[in-house]
């Protein structure tokens, strides 16, 4: 957790400027990251434009996805990070005395690597949020479901089964039922971390489809190892090296004419 003290004064941002007139829905500037005494990110700076996918690529270990649990405070579930800099949403900071971090992850969820559903029932995995958020109306949380199931193309699929046990699903379905869950507490922003990377490419065609879907709603964050991915789903890519954002801009840009020659040397295969 940041104390004020640890805030350190806001970073020029150098690598985009006025790309886009959208507002911008998070803020991220002069964030450092340190697990004891190794720096993770180095001083990043970025604004992530609402209701847009951003796409986080680099080559592993860069700190794309130390970057992307800073976004909704997971870092702070290990002991041995800190985390430095100024986060916003909506222009609030994130982190700072006071500040709830479960509060926070009710605005902006996250979808993970492996799909990870509970062992219980279809519907029960998506209503746990909402449970543990303290809503106990029945026909509330049976529409909240739905609702949920429906925005991750999945309630057609699984409408007559929602008291079967979610294991049943296959990994595909899995991943679309956990996007459910984060959508049913409905956060404004939804990260995601590889969450395409252990499909099938049938499945990984259906979560790029619902990303695109999600974003004329949500703000959208991925993490993806795959370029070919970035290049199909996001409006804009931020290239990460060895802990530090290299370029950022819209991807059609990036992808053709990137402004830095690390990021032509990762895109074009000379490394990673």
């Amino acid at each position: 957790m940041m104390t004020e003290a640890e805030l350190s004064p806001p970073a020029p941002v150098p690598l985009r400027e006025a790309v886009t007139a959208e507002p911008t829905k998070m803020s991220a500037r002069g964030v450092n990251v340190f697990y004891g005494t190794n720096q993770a990110i180095k001083d990043v700076s970025i604004d992530i434009d609402m209701e847009n996918v951003t796409a986080f690529i680099g080559p592993s270990g860069c700190g794309k996805s130390t970057f992307l649990r800073c976004l909704n405070r997971m870092n702070d579930t290990i002991p041995i990070c800190r985390v430095g800099g100024k986060i916003t949403l909506d222009g609030d900071p994130i982190y700072g005395h006071g500040i709830d971090p479960v509060a926070v992850r009710r605005r902006i969820g996250m979808v993970f690597q492996r799909s990870n559903p509970f062992p219980k029932s279809i519907a029960e995995n998506v209503a746990y949020g909402l449970r543990i958020g303290g809503i106990n109306d029945a026909r509330d949380i049976d529409a909240r479901v739905e609702r949920a199931l429906t925005q991750a193309a999945l309630w057609e699929e699984v409408k007559d089964r929602l008291n079967e046990s979610a294991l049943g699903l296959s990994g595909g379905q899995q991943q679309r039922l956990c996007i459910a869950r984060a959508l049913a507490v409905e956060p404004e922003v939804l990260l995601m971390d590889e969450p395409a990377s252990a499909l099938d490419p049938i499945a990984t065609a259906h979560i790029e489809e619902l990303i695109n879907e999600l974003s004329e709603h949500y703000t959208v964050v991925i993490v993806t190892h795959n370029m070919q991915q970035a290049a199909r789903v996001a409006d804009y890519t931020a290239f990460f090296y060895l802990g530090e954002l290299v370029e950022f801009d819209r991807t059609d840009v990036l992808f053709t004419k990137p402004s830095n020659s690390r990021t032509e040397d990762y895109i074009t295969g000379r490394f990673g």
